[in-house]
């Protein structure tokens, strides 16, 4: 079932029943989703938008470059040098790629035995990290020279850690037990 047709039909319900909300506008949702990649050990110019046109498919949509905030020498960074990737999904998008991250891409991932409780933080936003990007469907697996790691983080405007993780387990994230 799609996400939007889901949360417009049983997850509003559940969370009106479970924590008393009288509004439906006043049950948590998921606001947005920022998700970031690092190119720290990949030099060349011809590696980074090896990485960038990646992240790109991935999201499917335009992603920022991210430059150094201060020059660490012993990284060899100068400041305002590219050191990462930076997209932010919201709408649509966010929903797909919520749909395509839950159900696909995290349940890949080696050794998976659900995803962490404590990820979720104090704010009722659930931070993932995905070590290869090759996780994903749109990456086939021969033409990836540059395996790279992904940090998806869910952001929502619930207002308790556990108004977040019924949302999320409601959402259908899979959480180990």
């Amino acid at each position: 079932m799609i996400l939007k047709e889901k949360n417009r039909k049983q997850i509003v319900s559940e969370m009106k029943k479970k924590f008393g909300y009288k509004n439906e506008l006043a049950v948590p949702r998921l606001v947005k989703m920022a998700v970031n990649a690092g190119i720290g050990r990949y030099h060349e110019d011809k590696q980074k938008e090896e990485i960038r046109k990646h992240l790109e498919a991935i999201v499917g949509q335009r992603v920022a470059e991210k430059g150094a905030k201060q020059a660490i020498a012993s990284f060899k960074t100068r400041k305002g040098m590219p050191v990462g990737y930076a997209v932010t999904l919201r709408g649509k998008r966010m929903n797909d790629f919520f749909e395509k991250t839950v159900n696909f891409t995290i349940p890949r991932t080696r050794d998976f035995r659900g995803v962490d409780q404590k990820s979720v933080d104090q704010g009722g936003n659930l931070s993932i990290g995905i070590r290869e990007n090759i996780l994903f469907p749109e990456m086939i697996g021969e033409d990836v020279k540059n395996i790279f790691g992904l940090e998806i983080t869910f952001v929502t405007n619930a207002k308790s850690r556990e108004e977040a993780l019924e949302l999320f387990k409601l959402m259908g994230v899979p959480f180990a037990k």
